[in-house]
């Protein structure tokens, strides 16, 4: 039996965040996932509750620090006129010691909400930014 290799484990130190083209440097934290909707069905004779899938939802988040106002540069003033910007998002980690990279393209992403201003005394500042899409690729993914 082979024994596992930790050195393996991807390390989310080397994962970038690009926005629009854009290569986002101060990402902290970065999560992008698909919930998958079902109905629930029943037949005649059967005691077990069936699933049908019947579409998907993608939503994720983004932690930064507030170095710059990038998130409120794309969305304030286009907001306050009823226009909701549409962005892509790409993310990808790629750890030199890992089997592989992982990446992916979100299309069509929405930012649910963000910041207009946010700071507490003797704290370095972040912004939580969630938002959600429609559609992705996945670019790269670890072989195994």
């Amino acid at each position: 039996m082979t024994r596992p290799d930790p050195s393996r484990v991807i390390n989310g130190t080397y994962g970038r965040v690009w926005v629009d083209g854009e290569l986002w440097m101060e990402v902290d934290e970065f999560e992008a996932k698909v919930t998958i909707s079902y109905e629930e069905l029943s037949f005649a004779n059967e005691g077990g509750t069936f699933q049908k899938a019947i579409g998907w939802a993608g939503e994720g988040n983004m932690k930064i620090k507030k170095i710059y106002s990038r998130v409120q540069r794309k969305m304030a003033a286009n907001v306050r006129k009823g226009i909701y910007p549409r962005l892509n998002i790409v993310g990808k980690v790629a750890d030199p010691e890992a089997h592989g990279a992982e990446r992916v393209s979100l299309n069509d992403v929405t930012i649910s909400e963000f910041m207009l201003l946010k700071f507490a005394q003797k704290t370095t500042g972040t912004e939580d930014i969630p938002f959600k899409f429609s559609d992705y690729e996945m670019v790269d993914m670890i072989p195994g």
